[in-house]
Protein backbone atom coordinates (compact mmCIF):
# COMPACT_ATOMS: atom_id res chain seq x y z
CA UNK A 1 0.00 0.00 0.00
CA UNK A 2 1.60 3.25 -1.09
CA UNK A 3 1.70 6.06 1.44
CA UNK A 4 -0.98 7.96 -0.51
CA UNK A 5 -3.29 4.92 -0.65
CA UNK A 6 -6.25 4.80 1.72
CA UNK A 7 -7.80 1.72 3.27
CA UNK A 8 -9.73 0.21 0.36
CA UNK A 9 -12.57 -1.47 2.22
CA UNK A 10 -14.51 -0.44 5.33
CA UNK A 11 -13.88 -2.59 8.40
CA UNK A 12 -15.46 -2.65 11.82
CA UNK A 13 -12.07 -3.46 13.29
CA UNK A 14 -11.81 -1.30 16.41
CA UNK A 15 -8.26 -0.12 15.74
CA UNK A 16 -8.35 3.49 14.55
CA UNK A 17 -8.11 3.87 10.77
CA UNK A 18 -4.83 5.81 11.15
CA UNK A 19 -3.32 2.84 13.03
CA UNK A 20 -4.68 0.34 10.53
CA UNK A 21 -3.21 2.37 7.66
CA UNK A 22 0.17 2.64 9.34
CA UNK A 23 0.27 -1.04 10.23
CA UNK A 24 -0.94 -2.01 6.75
CA UNK A 25 1.98 -0.04 5.24
CA UNK A 26 4.39 -1.82 7.60
CA UNK A 27 2.84 -5.17 6.69
CA UNK A 28 3.08 -4.35 2.99
CA UNK A 29 6.83 -3.76 3.29
CA UNK A 30 7.34 -7.00 5.19
CA UNK A 31 5.12 -8.85 2.70
CA UNK A 32 7.48 -7.89 -0.11
CA UNK A 33 10.50 -8.91 1.96
CA UNK A 34 8.89 -12.21 2.94
CA UNK A 35 8.00 -13.10 -0.66
CA UNK A 36 11.56 -12.19 -1.65
CA UNK A 37 12.94 -14.42 1.14
CA UNK A 38 10.75 -17.31 0.00
CA UNK A 39 12.06 -16.97 -3.55
CA UNK A 40 15.65 -16.75 -2.32
CA UNK A 41 15.15 -20.04 -0.47
CA UNK A 42 13.74 -21.57 -3.68
CA UNK A 43 16.72 -20.21 -5.63
CA UNK A 44 19.03 -22.01 -3.20
CA UNK A 45 16.86 -25.15 -3.27
CA UNK A 46 16.91 -25.39 -7.06
CA UNK A 47 20.62 -24.69 -7.51
CA UNK A 48 22.52 -26.16 -4.57
CA UNK A 49 25.30 -28.61 -5.43
CA UNK A 50 27.83 -30.54 -3.38
CA UNK A 51 28.20 -33.39 -0.89
CA UNK A 52 25.44 -31.97 1.35
CA UNK A 53 23.05 -31.69 -1.58
CA UNK A 54 20.07 -33.71 -0.39
CA UNK A 55 20.07 -32.36 3.18
CA UNK A 56 20.30 -28.76 1.98
CA UNK A 57 17.95 -29.25 -0.96
CA UNK A 58 15.26 -30.50 1.44
CA UNK A 59 16.01 -27.88 4.12
CA UNK A 60 15.86 -25.01 1.65
CA UNK A 61 12.54 -26.30 0.32
CA UNK A 62 11.16 -26.57 3.86
CA UNK A 63 12.21 -22.97 4.51
CA UNK A 64 10.47 -21.82 1.32
CA UNK A 65 7.28 -23.67 2.28
CA UNK A 66 7.22 -22.26 5.82
CA UNK A 67 7.98 -18.79 4.51
CA UNK A 68 4.99 -19.13 2.18
CA UNK A 69 2.83 -19.62 5.30
CA UNK A 70 4.29 -16.37 6.71
CA UNK A 71 3.46 -14.63 3.42
CA UNK A 72 -0.17 -15.65 3.89
CA UNK A 73 -0.27 -14.45 7.50
CA UNK A 74 1.07 -11.04 6.51
CA UNK A 75 -1.09 -10.64 3.39
CA UNK A 76 -4.26 -11.69 5.17
CA UNK A 77 -3.59 -9.20 7.98
CA UNK A 78 -3.35 -6.40 5.39
CA UNK A 79 -6.70 -7.43 3.95
CA UNK A 80 -8.27 -7.70 7.43
CA UNK A 81 -7.55 -3.98 7.80
CA UNK A 82 -9.31 -3.22 4.52
CA UNK A 83 -6.08 -2.92 2.54
CA UNK A 84 -4.97 -4.63 -0.64
CA UNK A 85 -2.09 -7.09 -0.34
CA UNK A 86 0.40 -6.27 -3.10
CA UNK A 87 2.12 -9.54 -3.95
CA UNK A 88 2.90 -9.40 -7.65
CA UNK A 89 6.48 -9.87 -8.80
CA UNK A 90 6.70 -6.23 -9.89
CA UNK A 91 5.27 -4.93 -6.60
CA UNK A 92 7.64 -7.11 -4.60
CA UNK A 93 10.66 -6.10 -6.70
CA UNK A 94 9.84 -2.43 -6.22
CA UNK A 95 9.29 -2.69 -2.47
CA UNK A 96 11.62 -5.40 -1.11
CA UNK A 97 14.50 -4.28 1.08
CA UNK A 98 16.14 -7.73 1.09
CA UNK A 99 19.72 -7.94 -0.17
CA UNK A 100 19.96 -9.33 -3.69
CA UNK A 101 20.61 -13.09 -3.84
CA UNK A 102 23.53 -13.92 -6.17
CA UNK A 103 21.98 -15.91 -9.02
CA UNK A 104 25.19 -17.62 -10.12
CA UNK A 105 25.68 -19.34 -6.75
CA UNK A 106 25.84 -23.14 -6.98
CA UNK A 107 28.31 -24.29 -4.30
CA UNK A 108 26.53 -25.52 -1.17
CA UNK A 109 28.70 -23.49 1.21
CA UNK A 110 27.92 -20.22 -0.60
CA UNK A 111 24.18 -21.00 -0.55
CA UNK A 112 24.38 -21.64 3.19
CA UNK A 113 26.17 -18.31 3.72
CA UNK A 114 23.77 -16.36 1.50
CA UNK A 115 20.59 -17.89 2.92
CA UNK A 116 21.91 -17.42 6.48
CA UNK A 117 22.44 -13.75 5.71
CA UNK A 118 18.94 -13.43 4.21
CA UNK A 119 17.29 -15.19 7.17
CA UNK A 120 19.17 -13.06 9.70
CA UNK A 121 18.22 -9.87 7.85
CA UNK A 122 14.55 -10.82 7.64
CA UNK A 123 14.58 -11.85 11.32
CA UNK A 124 15.81 -8.37 12.18
CA UNK A 125 13.02 -6.83 10.07
CA UNK A 126 10.44 -9.03 11.83
CA UNK A 127 11.66 -7.89 15.25
CA UNK A 128 11.49 -4.25 14.14
CA UNK A 129 7.89 -4.92 13.00
CA UNK A 130 7.08 -6.36 16.44
CA UNK A 131 8.38 -3.19 18.05
CA UNK A 132 6.49 -0.89 15.65
CA UNK A 133 3.20 -2.81 15.95
CA UNK A 134 3.54 -2.76 19.74
CA UNK A 135 4.05 1.02 19.72
CA UNK A 136 0.90 1.33 17.60
CA UNK A 137 -1.02 -0.83 20.13
CA UNK A 138 -1.67 -3.61 17.61
CA UNK A 139 -0.91 -6.69 19.70
CA UNK A 140 -2.26 -9.04 17.04
CA UNK A 141 0.16 -7.87 14.36
CA UNK A 142 2.99 -7.94 16.90
CA UNK A 143 1.98 -11.54 17.70
CA UNK A 144 2.06 -12.48 14.00
CA UNK A 145 5.58 -11.12 13.69
CA UNK A 146 6.60 -12.85 16.93
CA UNK A 147 5.51 -16.16 15.42
CA UNK A 148 7.39 -15.36 12.21
CA UNK A 149 10.50 -14.27 14.11
CA UNK A 150 10.60 -17.53 16.08
CA UNK A 151 10.32 -19.57 12.90
CA UNK A 152 12.94 -17.56 11.04
CA UNK A 153 15.35 -17.88 13.99
CA UNK A 154 14.80 -21.66 14.00
CA UNK A 155 15.64 -21.90 10.30
CA UNK A 156 18.62 -19.59 10.67
CA UNK A 157 19.95 -21.95 13.36
CA UNK A 158 19.37 -24.97 11.11
CA UNK A 159 21.10 -23.38 8.10
CA UNK A 160 24.01 -21.98 10.12
CA UNK A 161 24.59 -25.43 11.63
CA UNK A 162 26.00 -26.38 8.22
CA UNK A 163 28.74 -23.78 8.71
CA UNK A 164 29.88 -25.26 12.04
CA UNK A 165 32.77 -27.62 12.39
CA UNK A 166 31.91 -30.75 14.38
Amino acid sequence: MNEDTKIAVYSRNDLPERVRMEVAALLQDRLADCIDLKLQAKQAHWNVKGPNFIALHELFDEIAEETEAYVDLIAERIVQFGGVAEGTVRAVAARSSMPEYPLATIHWHKHVEELSHALAYFGELARQAIERATKLADADTADIFTEISRGIDKYLWMVEAHLQEG
